[in-house]
């Protein structure tokens, strides 16, 4: 291996926000320790190695809690998690003293916990464990899988996210395309509209945090905190729809910036923390007058009206 004397650059903070451009699936890998204790994380860094032989691989951090059942196993289980599963997601990447209680699974091959109504299984025998830095690179040999085809929940700048086809995929997604144009259907798909809305939105709004040096998920971590001070990582993550890791993960960032102060497992923000959240909201606030422009004051109103309703609020 060539070895260059360079040394980057860039923070880790830095190198972990360019990451998050690259899109990919949410899974739980499962395993069974020798003595029986069975493990769950909740991983995004699975991916297909060889086809033949059948081989996938993940990583996991070497100094994690489960990594040594994953060495020492003969059999892990990789659970594609399906669009619905967020919860589960969230659940596994939390510190739980048993994260299998009231969960329903079956053993698969090797004892390893696997999940029903997933998007996808693979079954795997432990082939070979590669040094990746702060992290081990573990491969499995497919044994058995289950495809069942189910949109699957992805995970892109720190929000959990969804698959749609692209307009310009191809034949088939322009067949579709023509049919569902034909039928009518999307124009009146609603959950579809209101998705591909957030997604325009968003994606307009998101180079703009660049300016403060924010990514999508500290901007939203720092809005809740100001309106919900005291609150932990736990509490956040259902108001900033994204993994309880990357909450901490943003919650850590922000701390070593000086935005943000704990006590105990309570946050709030600090001096420059609130200094910081009045430019996020005037960011928000200036995006929010561009994108609305057109609309009147009793379409704005009804507008706001029919969210609030939907919400529940």
């Amino acid at each position: 291996m060539t070895q260059s004397a360079a040394e980057p650059t860039f923070t880790p903070h830095e190198f972990r926000r360019a990451l998050g451009n690259f899109a990919t699936g949410v899974t739980i890998i499962t395993a069974v320790g020798s003595d029986g204790e069975k493990v769950g994380v909740t991983a995004s860094s699975f991916n297909s190695l060889s086809m033949d032989p059948p081989l996938i691989l993940w990583s996991s951090i070497k100094d994690s809690l489960s990594c040594a059942i994953f060495e020492s196993t003969s059999h892990f289980a990789v659970n594609v998690l399906a669009s619905d599963q967020m919860d589960m997601s969230n659940h596994f990447a939390r510190q739980n003293e048993d994260k299998f209680a009231g969960v329903d699974w079956e053993p698969g091959l090797g004892g390893a916990p696997i999940f029903p109504n997933c998007a996808g299984r693979f079954q795997c025998e432990t082939y070979d464990k590669l040094d990746g830095g702060d992290h081990w690179i573990f491969v499995g040999k497919v044994i058995a899988f289950d495809d069942f085809g189910r949109p699957p929940l992805c995970f892109h700048q720190g929000s959990y996210s969804m698959v749609f086809s692209h307009p310009g995929g191809g034949s088939k997604a322009e067949d579709i395309a023509s049919k569902i144009k034909s039928d009518g259907q999307m124009d009146d798909h609603l959950f579809f509209m209101m998705l591909q809305a957030v997604r325009a939105y968003q994606g307009s709004y998101s180079p703009k945090l660049k300016s403060l040096d924010l990514s999508l998920i500290e901007s939203r971590t720092l809005i809740v905190l100001n309106d919900m001070p005291g609150s932990d990582a736990e509490a956040l993550v259902g108001h900033i729809n994204a993994p309880v890791s990357e909450v901490r993960e943003a919650i850590l960032n922000l701390t070593e910036r000086g935005m943000i102060a704990a006590d105990g497992d309570a946050f709030s923000l600090t001096e420059a923390g609130s200094t910081k959240t009045k430019e996020v909201w005037n960011l928000a606030k200036t995006h929010e007058k561009e994108v609305f422009e057109s609309f009147d004051a009793a379409q704005m109103k009804t507008f706001t009206d029919v969210l609030r309703k939907i919400i529940g609020t």
